[in-house]
Parts: C-alpha cells; structure tokens; sequence
C-alpha cells in the first residue's frame, strides 16, 4: 500500500493541562527537526494527534513517500511520541476505502494467513458507524482473498481513522519512544564515562524532555587517546536524539595523583567522585544546566552503597539525578543496545574511573572522616584549577539558556 502520511499519537502530553498547546509545539519542534536529515516533511496538528506528510503535498493533494530506514531511525528519535501510523490518506467516502481495500487485497496479503478492519472514529459525524465500516471493508478484502478473519493477535490489522475531512488507513504500527518532548523539561549535565551506564542514564533524562551537555573527566597521560576519543563519540551518538550538545574535558589525572599521594587508599573513590561532583556542579552553574546527571546503579560498584552516593552528593548543593538507580545491569544493557552505544561502551579503554583505584575501597564512608581528610588539601583550589583547564566541543546545534553564564574559560577544540 501506498504512504502519503504518517500520524502521531502520543500520550503524556495530554496530561499537560493549560500548558498542552506549548507541549505539543515542542513534540512538532522534534519530530520536524529529526526528519530534516531524512528528507523535506512538515508536520500538520490534528485532533488528538499529528500528521507528518511531504513538503511536496498542496493542499488535499497528499504526495507520497517511502517510509524507508532514514526515516524509521528519525523516528526512533522522537521523543514525545508514543506510536507512528505510516498511511494513505484519502478522502472520507466509503467507496474511496472499499478502493482501497481492493488493492490491499491485491498487492497486501501475500503470505498473511488471517487478518482485521479495525475502525476509529476521532469525529462522529460519518455515516456509517465503526463496526459498519469493519464489514463493508473486509468484506472485499475477504472476497478477493477468502483470507480467515481474526479479532485477537491477527497476521494483518487494517487500522481505519476516520478524521475530520479524510480517513487514513495504515497497515503498520512503529512504536515510538515515548516520554515528554525534547527541550520541555529544563537542562541538565551528564557525566559521561566511556563505560556502558553513562550514555544511557543520558538517554533517559533526554527521554524525559530534558537537555543535556556532558562532562567527562580525562585521565590523559595515565589514560590512552582513545579512551576520550570513545567518550567523544559516545558524545556524538547522545547529541542526535536532541537538538545538539556540547561536550566538556576535565584533564583530571593530576587532581587524582594529588590525592592517592596524600590521601587513605581506602577512601580515594570517595574522594575522586566528590571531586567530580564538585567540577561537574561548576560547569553546570556556568552552562544553565538544573542537574547533574550519572550513571549510579545501587550497589554495583564501591563507589554506589547508600552509604558512599549520600556521602559524594553532600559534596554539592545541586540536584543529582540518578534515573538508573534501580535498573539491573542487563536491562542498562539492552538499552544501551537499541540506542546504539554498547558497542562503543565496551572498547576496551580504560578512563579515569579505573585510575588509581585500591584493591578495597571503602564501601561505607562516614561524612565527618571524608570531610577531615578533604581538610588537607586545598580544594577551592584544585577544581579551579581542573575546571579552568576544560576543554569543549559541540555536536549539532546547541541552543543556548537565555541565563547561562559564560563558560568556564574553554578552549575549543574542532
């Protein structure tokens, strides 16, 4: 069957109440600039959902269009969007659809064993009601295959929409990312490692309407080139699902040497997050950024008891989210997976996180202690110094916080 549209349906953005309309500008927004790279589309608002036709289509003229891997893969990246209806749009009059069916039943159901005409109705005012218009149509596809009607898990749904001025029949359903639209719910700076979690603690504050920039903290010469080159295309991937983001470079090592050389080898993790926590809540104060974002999961690593994430938090004032607390290390891994970054996670390069670590760090750290030993070093000190050292480069185009700051004294790099 032939495509002239492909409708949107979504779910949150319903709950938005007076703020709905600005809501769904934002999912059009996002939908609009993810197929920019897959060809020339506007999106048109229809009643409780949208409709992404060609640049090509005048008026009630719809032109057609192959919904090919370019576009499934902008689709993927929708954020907002619960599902998509790849469909011919036609004109609301029953004997157009019984057409339509016609030639579903010729050029449709090779190999299809049983199959459904599923109607709705968005408007109420046709003729014919849904359950009519479920015979009528697969009444011809029937006599023209004498394929087996099935109402549940059937080969083939034809799912008919009656809208206001057309009806759009669909043979296919692509599932949608869901949550809230790129750019509604605020900025945020995530802590990219080059390990797995990372990248998808950052997916999923994106896929809650969030921006993010990232930070990484570079263990150079104790880590090899491609451990930051990883990050940078972790960095890259990340930036596609939004408009665009900017990627910080911490040089780190010396902060850490200066600490295993003074400090207890028990609690030297400890020590090496608050820190992180500390320079990554400098750059997001400079960047509009709301939160600091990681990859913490309960448990799997020293750093991540209940006891040492309450200890490195109280190193900021700022908000830390931590959307992967809970999540088992297979379902990250999936995740990872289907965004297209685990492949890249587990080259095997190490970062800053495997540097100078003990054979038994402290799981359990106490506050007063932490604080005791961080007395010895001139702390202030050490992040002005990482920080003013950061290095940034941008993927996309970034759209700047109308309060940001300027940068923490960076040095672009192309």
């Amino acid at each position: 069957m032939k495509t002239n549209a492909i409708l949107v349906t979504f779910s949150e953005v319903f709950l938005k109440g007076g703020r709905r309309g600005w809501f769904l500008s934002k999912l059009k927004e996002g939908i609009e600039r993810q197929l920019s790279g897959a060809g020339r589309f506007k999106v048109r608002e229809l009643h409780s959902m949208l409709m992404v036709i060609s640049a090509d289509t005048r008026g009630n003229d719809f032109a057609d269009f192959e919904v090919d891997k370019g576009i499934r893969d902008a689709l993927a990246r929708c954020f907002g969007a619960v599902a998509f209806h790849p469909c011919l749009v036609v004109p609301r009059e029953i004997s157009r659809m019984e057409q339509i069916a016609a030639e579903i039943a010729e050029s449709d159901m090779n190999g299809v064993g049983t199959f459904k005409v599923d109607t709705t109705r968005t408007v109420k005012d046709f003729p014919l009601d849904s359950m009519e218009i479920n015979r009528r149509l697969g009444g011809v596809i029937w006599e023209k295959t004498k394929t087996p009607v099935r109402m549940k898990d059937p080969d083939l749904t034809v799912a008919v929409r009656i809208l206001s001025n057309f009806a759009a029949i669909s043979l296919e359903h692509i599932r949608g990312p869901g949550g809230l639209p790129s750019g509604s719910s605020g900025r945020a700076l995530l802590m990219l490692s080059g390990g797995i979690d990372s990248p998808v603690a950052g997916y999923q504050l994106m896929r809650r309407g969030c921006e993010i920039d990232a930070v990484h903290f570079d263990a150079s010469p104790w880590t090899p080139p491609e451990s930051r080159e990883k990050v940078e295309k972790l960095a890259s991937m990340l930036a596609g699902y939004q408009r665009g983001m900017r990627l910080f470079v911490i040089p780190f090592g010396d902060v850490q040497a200066q600490l295993r050389d003074s400090a207890p080898g028990r609690m030297l993790v400890v020590l090496y997050r608050r820190m992180m926590l500390r320079c990554a809540a400098e750059i997001a104060a400079r960047t509009g950024a709301l939160a600091i974002v990681t990859g913490d999961n309960i448990g799997q690593v020293a750093s991540q008891t209940l006891e040492n994430m309450t200890v490195i938090g109280q190193a900021t004032g700022m908000q830390v989210l931590r959307p992967l607390l809970t999540y088992d290390k297979m379902d990250v891994v999936d995740i990872a997976r289907k965004i297209g970054t685990y492949e890249t996670s587990i080259l095997p390069f190490d970062d800053c996180c495997s540097l100078f670590v003990p054979p038994h760090p402290e799981t359990a750290a106490e506050l007063e202690r932490v604080q005791k030993i961080e007395e010895s070093f001139d702390i202030p000190a050490l992040v002005s110094s990482a920080v003013n050292g950061a290095e940034y480069m941008t993927f996309g185009q970034v759209s700047e916080p109308a309060d940001a700051r300027p940068a923490p004294a960076p040095s672009p790099v192309d």
